[in-house]
């Protein structure tokens, strides 16, 4: 074996990527047979080394992407795999940071078709897919009091498929409550194609039969560990404290029968040992009563310190800050009142949680923190509150500080977040050091936090892999970093996994003997070395500064907001089009491997991705901005397409869009008898009609007639022009040009008989309430330049902004009066019209959705007189954009006795007219939550922007209208 890297001084070599191209790709026999594969091979060459990419600062391209629908089409590409002695990486979420989803063999998603959950037994427990996000159980589970155990900071976009091969834990979880301790049972598959339930009281059975020597191995290993006292005593001291360097030895310790042996030994494997297709859970409660306050101590000693106490007095989050990160914290200008006025020298900060089941028992240990707080050598007396809003404000100190860093890092480097553990006796001493070596190695604006209650403590360093003086750097940085860390008795992995980075380490941390239990277990199990080989047990020594990423810098002006993409992944959930091409991440990352093909010569590859990219990347993109929502270096990836978009269109193009803008109340005049008369006429005529535009002159510019559109609408209200008006309602033209009319059912559903537009219904609204509005004058003529925005019209947004913001300030009376619009994603496009004006006055223009105008200033005037039974909401990416979330479901509780909104909402993808022109997109975002709405019948359907009730619609059947038309029936 070789010796380990910490007792070699070895000169790194510049890292390599190793591409497969374009023309490799085609002389590849196992893509031969495995396009015969039941499964699905991705053909696109973009999606492909797109796919590459993972929140770790590791880059290998993969010889083939595949997809499997079943365990069963995992079993048979195994089988495919071994003919042509290929191995497989599983990957899901892709926010790993160790290395451990990349792959130059064959990558293998298993998130598109292996999601979805199940609750049962009351809550108690849940059945969930490898594919579905941590957020979105805990979502369903939150309804009934309960949530999961782990939870791990990156919840939002982290699969269960990823918390179980990396054990994953979190802020609140510690060891008691993570992925090992709350996994039950599950149904895996063996490297050798077995497929065990464990939960099967026969399931042991099942595995000596099928694998005899397997059965006999892991009873062999158990025998030899648990009569080695030696080895007990290190798996009980590392497996004491989060720890997930190597494999889960104490699986050997905590069960005896083989099946149940291995269950555990798959719970933070990475991969390595099978593939685990469905998990059952236990849940753990929800605190409905919490109270939070930050600590500030005069240096991190005097904050480690006090973490026994505070874990003592019943803390259930103790969160550490160092100074870096306080400093970092106030530059965001985030801070909160405890930090934000003072001198940091070196400061560090205890952010910390108390929770309770009544009010009762959250006041004692509040009192109890309160007198322990008095002996603290604290710099200000904290404040414990419990509102919801100021709770947040901390929590946002503690969960910027990735974003603050990695978004502000030099363009071309690596964000890199590293985990150790220690004990928390040493916890202060230990950050100490690490503080010392950013120093001594140059790494500036490193920061140091963490899970201080379990001595777990993460810190961030940007490096530059391109260089060979900095790769030399990091080498030497992480020789010194596990000798610390080991030498202070702890774990150099917690929560984040070996993977890569730390494989050449695991023999030091264990031991010769256990390390060679680990070796053992891979050979035993995974005999031919097929599931995701190099990772956790490596023997190059070096192999962590290999395969390095190195990231292009995108400096054009259309891309700059994009080059700080750290490529985590968290975008993904939220995209529309994550289940037809590609998501933001994937987007800015495929702009990153034309950079790099061309810079390395490989024109055949650059022009096949640009190519690709035109459908996969630009005319795919719905550019409703959700990614921004969840990216934590706040990129919207929309942009970047729009701009894109404008780079691309033609001069006749964008003369057509611009003479649309000038003529903008015929436009929609004319639209909207177009759709009146297709509607009248047989439907193949129109859909015949659009059928040959598109062919001849491309499906990125001819809408496709739909049967399911609805006859044109009426013509935007002009009045009242009121004197004494509160608000200046501006009608949005979307609901002028597309009409109101039963679902694609021909059904009409109870509480949707309605015959106003939504614009018409805000003014019977507000009739009925006595509050006073007035429309613009000519409004017809304006509108909030959407269309224009996310095709990237730029001329014809421009003009349209000249025209509507003018007539906006005048109707209110330079500002003095809130704009009220009807559709959310007007109301957001006049927020971007006024943001990109060049006149400061503008400034002045408050702009407000109508949802949130009805909630606040008329429904408290009416009188509901006929509520319905159920309704089921479809909020909009414009409204959780707005923040109107919230008002929407203040106006459905007054109409319906149950409101729903479903689980896997999402964007609807019809994005203004993107549903016509690519259909297929509309179709992949709405039909997960399609399905979950047509689980159960609901008396109404509601939205609150014209479009997106359209594309909702279609994919459910079931006919959906604004919130606004339901509260004007009801109030009749």
């Amino acid at each position: 074996m070789t010796v380990p890297s910490h007792n070699r001084r070895s000169t790194p070599t510049q890292t390599q990527i190793r591409p497969h191209s374009v023309a490799r790709q085609a002389q590849d026999p196992l893509l031969e047979q495995l396009r015969a594969w039941p499964g699905e091979t991705v053909a696109s060459e973009l999606e492909r080394v797109t796919a590459a990419h993972d929140a770790s600062h590791y880059l290998l391209h993969p010889r083939a992407l595949v997809r499997p629908h079943s365990a069963a089409q995992v079993g048979s590409l195994l089988r495919i795999l071994e003919r042509h002695g290929a191995g497989l990486t599983l990957r899901s979420g892709g926010t790993s940071l160790s290395g451990q989803a990349v792959t130059d063999q064959v990558l293998v998603d298993v998130r598109r078709h292996f999601r979805g959950f199940h609750i049962h037994d009351d809550a108690a427990r849940v059945t969930i897919r490898p594919g579905t996000t941590v957020r979105e159980v805990n979502t369903a589970l939150g309804r009934h009091g309960r949530k999961l155990g782990p939870d791990p900071a990156s919840e939002s976009a982290c699969t269960l498929g990823g918390v179980i091969a990396n054990n994953s834990s979190g802020m609140h979880c510690g060891t008691e409550f993570n992925t090992y301790q709350t996994l039950e049972s599950m149904v895996l598959v063996t490297p050798s194609g077995t497929v065990l339930d464990t939960s099967d009281p026969d399931a042991d059975r099942h595995l000596h039969e099928a694998e005899p020597d397997l059965h006999e191995g892991l009873l062999r290993l158990r025998r030899r560990v648990v009569e080695n006292a030696e080895s007990v005593a290190t798996i009980q001291r590392l497996f004491a404290m989060k720890n997930t360097m190597g494999y889960s030895l104490n699986a050997f310790l905590d069960q005896s029968v083989p099946v149940k042996i291995l269950e555990r030994l798959m719970i933070g494997a990475e991969g390595t040992l099978g593939f685990v297709a469905e998990a059952v859970f236990r849940t753990v409660p929800v605190y409905p009563h919490m109270a939070t306050g930050l600590l500030v101590f005069p240096d991190l000693y005097a904050a480690a310190d006090a973490v026994p106490d505070l874990v003592a007095a019943h803390s259930a989050t103790v969160e550490l800050m160092d100074a870096t990160s306080l400093k970092v914290a106030q530059a965001s200008g985030q801070a909160p009142g405890p930090i934000a006025g003072v001198q940091v020298q070196n400061h560090a900060a205890l952010l910390v949680e108390y929770q309770g089941d009544t009010a009762e028992l959250l006041r004692e240990r509040t009192d109890g923190a309160a007198d322990l707080f008095d002996h603290l050598p604290l710099v200000s007396k904290p404040d414990l509150t419990l509102d919801p809003t100021a709770r947040a404000a901390l929590w946002t100190v503690r969960k910027g500080l990735y974003a603050a860093v990695a978004g502000h890092r030099p363009s071309g480097t690596n964000a890199l977040l590293e985990d150790v553990v220690v004990p928390v006796s040493t916890l202060g001493a230990t950050c100490e050091s690490l503080t010392e070596m950013f120093d001594a190695h140059g790494y500036q604006q490193s920061v140091i936090f963490g899970h201080a209650k379990d001595g777990n403590v993460h810190f961030l360093l940007n490096e530059d892999f391109s260089d060979p003086e900095c790769l030399q750097r990091y080498q030497d940085f992480t020789d010194e970093m596990v000798d610390l860390i080991l030498d202070n008795g702890g774990s150099l992995k917690a929560e984040h996994g070996t993977g890569r980075i730390m494989a050449p380490f695991v023999r030091r941390q264990y031991g010769d003997e256990l390390y060679d239990v680990m070796e053992e277990l891979k050979r035993l199990v995974d005999p031919r070395g097929v599931f995701n080989p190099g990772v956790i047990l490596n023997a190059d020594p070096l192999c962590y500064l290999q395969d390095l990423k190195i990231a292009p810098s995108l400096t054009g002006a259309a891309e700059e907001d994009a080059d700080r993409c750290v490529e985590c992944g968290y975008c993904e959930p939220v995209c529309p089009s994550k289940d037809l091409t590609l998501t933001p991440r994937q987007r800015i990352v495929g702009r990153r491997e034309i950079v790099a093909a061309q810079a390395r010569g490989d024109h055949q590859s650059a022009q096949t991705l640009i190519r690709e990219y035109e459908y996969h990347g630009q005319q795919t993109c719905a550019v409703d901005g959700m990614c921004s929502t969840a990216c934590p270096v706040f990129i919207d990836t929309g942009d970047l397409v729009r701009r894109l978009r404008a780079d691309g269109t033609s001069r006749a193009e964008a003369k057509l869009w611009d003479t649309a803008a000038a003529n903008w109340g015929q436009t929609v005049r004319g639209a909207s008898t177009a759709l009146s008369v297709a509607k009248a006429v047989p439907s193949f005529l129109p859909r015949s009609a659009t059928a040959v535009g598109r062919r001849l002159l491309g499906r990125d510019r001819v809408p496709e007639y739909l049967s399911s559109l609805p006859a044109g609408g009426r013509r935007r209200p002009t009045g009242p022009q009121d004197p004494h008006a509160s608000a200046v309602f501006f009608p949005a033209c979307v609901t002028a040009m597309f009409g109101d009319e039963p679902s694609v059912k021909g059904q009409r559903e109870e509480g949707t008989a309605s015959s106003l537009s939504s614009a018409e219904a805000l003014l019977a609204l507000c009739e009925r309430a006595g509050v006073a509005v007035t429309v613009p004058e000519n409004v017809d003529a304006t509108c909030c330049g959407t269309p224009w925005k996310s095709k990237g019209m730029t001329a014809g947004h421009q003009r349209m902004r000249e025209v509507t913001l003018p007539a906006l300030w005048e109707a209110s009376e330079q500002g003095r009066l809130p704009v009220v619009c009807d559709a959310s994603s007007c109301t957001e496009g006049l927020e971007a019209m006024k943001a990109g004006a060049a006149d400061s006055k503008y400034a002045a223009l408050r702009f407000v959705d109508a949802v949130e105008f009805v909630a606040d200033h008329v429904l408290p005037q009416l009188q509901v007189k006929q509520r319905v039974g159920s309704m089921v909401l479809h909020p909009t990416c414009s409204s959780t954009q707005l923040g109107v979330n919230g008002a929407l479901g203040v106006l459905a509780d007054a109409v319906a006795d149950e409101v729903v909104t479903p689980v896997a909402w999402n964007c609807c993808g019809y994005a203004g007219d993107r549903g016509m022109l690519h259909p297929e997109l509309t179709a992949s975002a709405t039909a997960r939550e399609s399905t979950e709405v047509n689980e159960r019948d609901f008396d109404a359907y509601a939205s609150l922007n014209r479009t997106c009730e359209l594309g909702m619609t279609q994919a459910t059947g079931h006919t959906y209208r604004h919130i606004l038309q339901h509260l004007e029936q009801a109030t009749r």
